[in-house]
């Protein structure tokens, strides 16, 4: 299959705008955590996208501002610190932080005259709610769009050959039709015309010399695009 390819990062900083930093007051712990932004999707994103020689879309804003990977109507949309800002406020934080990368990625596709593989990448924290999570890399999909799910097959089979020790699950730690950009993507482009995949990377190693390692194997396992 013949891809234009493309890489997105929707928590790739933790950036707090000058305009904003009254909501933030004494929050640098929470800000630095993974509920600020997903720590080492960047080094990730940008090594795949130099790697691949495709573009980098990335959101440097902080998600406890707006979280730009999810949806108008979902009440996670802006964080309890930022709730507090009235419709204008609102407004003019959608305007500036969020839809610009949503609709930059969107019309991308759009221009596209190839399918699109979309790889929006992300990282979770190795315990949540007590519970340690077992999975290394998820790969994240809908079930129900053939082309994705074959995909996801075949890059899982690339993947776990590189790194046989690892656990690549798919629809973990998140289900791939759960409220995300690349859901959203699928609303507007068919099986045919757009796969999105959500790459779900382990927190754990990160800072580790296995960071690198897994950004290699992740460019390496991808099907010629």
């Amino acid at each position: 299959m013949q891809f234009d390819l493309i890489i997105t990062c929707e928590h790739s900083g933790n950036l707090v705008p000058q305009k904003y930093t009254h909501l933030f007051k004494a929050a640098d712990e929470i800000l630095t955590s993974h509920r600020g932004w997903d720590p080492g999707a960047i080094e990730i994103a940008t090594y795949l996208a130099e790697k691949l020689s495709t573009p980098l879309f990335k959101c440097d804003t902080t998600r406890l501002l707006i979280e730009p990977n999810r949806s108008l109507d979902n009440s996670s949309l802006f964080s309890e610190y930022s709730q507090i800002l009235n419709s204008s406020e609102r407004e003019e934080v959608l305007q500036q932080f969020y839809l610009p990368h949503r609709s930059g990625v969107e019309q991308f596709i759009r221009t596209s005259k190839k399918r699109i593989l979309h790889l929006s990448i992300h990282t979770f924290t190795p315990v949540w709610n007590g519970i340690v999570r077992e999975v290394d890399i998820g790969l994240l999909f809908d079930p129900e769009r053939k082309n994705e799910t074959l995909f996801s097959k075949g890059y899982q089979k690339e993947i776990c050959e590189r790194l046989p020790r690892y656990r690549i699950m798919f629809n973990e730690p998140y289900l791939g039709i759960d409220d995300g950009f690349t859901t959203y993507l699928r609303t507007k482009f068919d099986d045919d015309a757009y796969l999105g995949i959500e790459i779900e990377v382990n927190q754990k190693y990160f800072g580790t010399s296995l960071w690198g390692e897994i950004a290699r194997v992740l460019a390496e396992s991808l099907p010629k695009v």
